[in-house]
């Protein structure tokens, strides 16, 4: 099955912040890339009410399933390469594609059929190494609203958590309470229903 264990700190950071740390790590508007996060729930939200989350990433043509399911501190993300057909497929018919993710959706009692797509979040994305671990600078537009974040994902928390903060504080960034992006994208969509 293709698992993963993601540790990742992030933090929203306001436009001018964004602009300084681009600058700060010379990264250009060529080192920017787009993809699109299609979202699904079931009508009464259970895959939010699981803190669970399910997308479909299309980015330079591929399209990649992926369910994000509680794990101690962290998530474990469940990723299954999809065709375009299958993709299209998932969005607009909602026919579920056979596979890892159906599996783990089964045992988490989530019925496949009452899955249905609800909405995009597009990010423009930039990645850089950093000390053992990938920074990432996003800037997000969804529903009418766009923010900016960065990101650390790395192997090893404790350490990964301190080379992180270390560099807010060097920045001149506060720490700021921030939700992952799929949360982000509820509140917001609960905010216009």
């Amino acid at each position: 099955m293709a698992q993963e264990i993601e540790i990742e700190f992030k933090n929203l950071v306001t436009q001018d912040e964004f602009t300084r740390l681009i600058s700060h790590f010379h990264i250009k508007d060529e080192d920017f890339s787009s993809q699109d996060n299609h979202y699904f729930d079931t009508p009464d939200y259970q895959l939010k009410g699981k803190q669970s989350a399910l997308r479909i990433r299309e980015k330079n043509g591929t399209y990649t399933l992926t369910l994000k399911t509680p794990l101690e501190e962290d998530l474990l993300e469940t990723n299954q390469r999809l065709t375009k057909e299958e993709s299209e497929s998932l969005l607009h018919k909602g026919a579920f594609p056979e596979g890892e993710v159906k599996d783990v959706l089964i045992s988490l009692q989530i019925p496949t059929g009452s899955l249905h797509y609800f909405g995009t979040l597009t990010t423009s994305r930039a990645e850089i190494n950093y000390k053992d671990g990938l920074l990432v600078f996003d800037k997000s537009s969804y529903l009418q609203k766009e923010d900016y974040e960065l990101e650390y994902e790395v192997k090893e928390r404790t350490s990964g958590e301190a080379i992180f903060l270390n560099l807010l504080e060097e920045l001149n960034i506060p720490l700021r309470e921030t939700d992952n992006k799929i949360k982000r994208f509820y509140l917001e969509k609960l905010k216009k229903d």
